[in-house]
């Protein structure tokens, strides 16, 4: 393929051109399984954000794909009722009430055809909803203020807040901020989705019109109020957020309640039984030292799949494993324990015999099928793809799912569970030309453990002496590169030159649990000597030049490129975004310090922090964070910054000029979303890998940067 600047031969060569690829995500199946929906997130005309529209998928594959929605606000979180009604939230205009206030509200798409309708709005939006898939009963997640007892005290208070121009939280626990978004003062809720005016007295929705009698319409044609019935109010923490696994016949949920303990502990551990109906709820299960996650309800309603993690502690790693639960006495019973992988469990088949999961396993997402009775797991899918949001047919013979690899991004397929076959289903876009290869390397690590990856290769035969190489790591530490990632795309680099290496060290997931367990607690150890003896596989391979290299890593990925900076000069730079630094300021100030403590004591956070090793780092470094992480808050890179231009093998000249470089962003959070911000990441990273690496001199640095004259001015 051959790139011009008018035409770019594949989207990767031109960063415009792959910012604008339309983005497929999540998947929802009606009850009848007839209609198959998915969304679709665009770049904005603006080109500042993306909207996300809801499109049908037909599941037998014979009809092109068509757009249900169409706002500049854009849609999600779509479910199907029992009776076929599509529900999403959206903050677009109601057409009813031009003056309501912009906000998410959720809106429903009757079965029979017709325009979206706003069913439910309300001061603080709606955060999602859950449909029985056999009954009709509708639960919506929405927050609350902590103050507020009702949906009318709730609605004052905000009223009071907005109009005192108040956003001051005042905090009596822990934690206070989680990813990239403050907790509180409000929380998140449970509520049952009632029709009519609340018997209570409270306000109607905003949604609330005049009934049949009064329009002169039939009642199939008219809108009717909603309330919110709540259903939440047993104890527990408002920390994160609160989910529902809702029963087939809507007769009850379950969901896991947050307990706050001593010394900043929070734990996920309560399994709650709510009864729809009446709202009573009932503990199910409680133990002590212990997360759960709540999983589907059988069909029949009596089980639930649910996920038991004991807490780690600096010696013994995370370790999830399934169990069945009764959903009448909260007894559990282990599923497939001798399975050495980390699932999740997503649909029952009908009878309730087995059950679909998912995990990670070598560098794929596989499809799994486990019986519930045995344990016994069979391998449905078998290609070199990662799946998600897999949902089932009514029959049991057939799923869909949203598939990907680093080869394709994300799109909808179905899967015939007898063969295990896949098939892409007409989708709402087209896989992009891809501008090279993907291989599967292997190599042996010093502890003789088989360690592997992918490797990225540029089209074409390799310029002498080999490709340029650059090694991503990936973050987590819990976590593979097994799917498309529209943050760390290799292809872009590939469409430039470079070889790609993405290797699974030590921590990764899919190789079973003593793989986790060799860098547990140790990430300066079998994690770095698993990434160099892949590395050193790879140049041995002789179409890779071994002497043109960079290491990338964002997150935990960013911590190890930290670490390799420190620990060898072998590669001519290093890019390091939203990284960890210096172990002792980190753990205080993330998000969730009660998990940081439980992976490493205070001498396994001397021994494995990057920060004691920056005399030795010498390799220029290209440091990239945004002000709004939660996770890796903005002091860790901060620190680096100062330490490197202050104490490292290659500090600031007596000029105070420097080889280092600062890519800080104000507004962004840990993942560089915005597209004009994803251009301007890839731009910079480019041209300092350009300028290292392969030797190109220093780049000019993006216009919108505002450090260079622009180029409506010059000549």
């Amino acid at each position: 393929m051959t790139s011009t600047p008018d035409t770019p031969a594949t989207p990767f060569h031109d960063l415009d051109a792959f910012t604008a690829l339309p983005r497929v995500a999540g998947l929802t199946l009606s009850p009848d399984g007839a209609r198959l929906v998915t969304t679709v997130a665009t770049r904005d005309a603006k080109g500042t954000g993306y909207a996300t529209a809801v499109w049908e998928v037909d599941p037998a594959g014979e009809r092109p794909a068509h757009r249900l929605t169409r706002s500049r606000e854009g849609e999600a979180g779509a479910q199907f009722a029992a009776d076929g009604t599509l529900f999403f939230t959206s903050a677009r205009p109601d057409p009813a009430d031009a003056e309501a206030e912009k906000r998410s509200a959720l809106w429903a798409l009757p079965a029979r055809g017709g325009e979206a309708r706003v069913v439910l709005s309300r001061p603080g939006g709606v955060a999602a909803v859950t449909c029985a898939s056999a009954a009709d009963r509708v639960v919506v997640t929405a927050d609350r203020l902590l103050g507020a007892t009702t949906e009318a005290e709730h609605a004052a208070l905000a009223q009071t807040r907005k109009d005192a121009g108040v956003d001051a939280i005042l905090h009596t626990g822990y934690p206070i901020r989680f990813w990239d978004h403050d907790l509180g003062p409000a929380r998140s809720e449970l509520f049952v989705l009632e029709p009519g005016p609340d018997p209570q007295g409270e306000p109607a929705t905003d949604a609330a019109e005049p009934g049949p009698a009064a329009s002169g319409l039939a009642p199939e044609a008219d809108d009717a109020s909603h309330h919110l019935r709540h259903v939440s109010g047993f104890p527990r923490s408002h920390a994160f957020g609160i989910g529902a696994q809702v029963a087939p016949d809507g007769s009850f949920l379950l969901t896991t309640a947050a307990t706050a303990e001593a010394r900043g502990n929070v734990r996920e551990g309560t399994v709650v039984r709510v009864d729809l109906a009446t709202g009573e709820h009932r503990v199910l299960h409680d133990v002590p030292g212990e997360d759960v996650s709540v999983g589907r309800v059988s069909h029949d309603g009596t089980r639930a799949v649910v996920v038991r993690t004991p807490d780690s502690t600096p010696h013994s790693a995370v370790h999830p494993r399934l169990y069945v639960m009764d959903t009448a006495t909260g007894q559990t019973t282990p599923l497939a324990h001798g399975w050495d992988r980390w699932a999740d469990v997503v649909a029952w088949l009908p009878d309730d015999s087995a059950v679909i999961a998912l995990a990670d396993s070598e560098g794929r997402r596989p499809v799994f099928r486990i019986e519930v009775a045995t344990g016994a797991v069979a391998q449905v899918t078998r290609e070199d793809e990662a799946w998600t949001d897999v949902v089932l047919s009514p029959d049991g013979a057939t799923a869909y799912g949203v598939r990907s690899s680093y080869l394709f991004p994300p799109e909808v397929a179905r899967i015939d569970l007898a063969t295990g076959e896949a098939t892409r289903l007409p989708n709402p876009v087209e896989r992009p030309a891809i501008p090279g290869t993907l291989e599967d390397v292997e190599t042996v690590a010093e502890d003789g453990t088989r360690v592997r990856g992918w490797l990225v290769l540029p089209e074409g035969e390799a310029p002498a002496g080999g490709h340029p190489l650059l090694l991503w790591i990936h973050g987590g530490p819990l976590g593979s590169w097994n799917a498309w990632s529209w943050r760390w795309t290799p292809w872009i680099m590939a469409a430039r030159g470079y070889a790609v290496l993405l290797p699974d060290p030590a921590l990764s997931t899919g190789y079973g649990q003593d793989f986790i367990e060799r860098g547990w607690g140790r990430w300066g150890q079998a994690p770095y000597t698993d990434l160099m003896a892949l590395t050193d596989a790879v140049v041995a391979r002789g179409d890779v030049d071994g002497d043109r290299t960079a290491a990338m890593g964002g997150s935990f990925g960013g911590y190890m490129a930290n670490w390799v900076a420190g620990h060898t000069d072998r590669f001519r730079c290093v890019v390091t975004h939203a990284s960890l630094w210096a172990l002792d300021g980190f753990g205080p100030t993330t998000d969730a310090a009660f998990y940081w403590a439980r992976e490493m004591d205070e001498q396994m956070q001397q021994e494995n922090s990057p920060h004691r090793f920056v005399g030795e780092i010498v390799s220029p470094m290209l440091v990239i964070h945004g002000d709004k992480d939660y996770r890796v808050p903005i002091g860790e890179g901060l620190r680096l910054w100062s330490d490197l231009l202050a104490k490292s093998g290659r500090p600031a000249a007596a000029d105070g000029t420097t080889d280092h470089r600062f890519l800080y962003f104000p507004h962004e959070n840990h993942w560089i979303l915005a597209p004009q911000h994803a251009k301007v990441w890839y731009e910079v990273v480019l041209g300092f890998l350009g300028e290292h690496v392969l030797g190109d001199g220093a780049p000019s640095a993006p216009e919108t940067l505002g450090l260079t004259r622009p180029s409506s001015t010059e000549g």
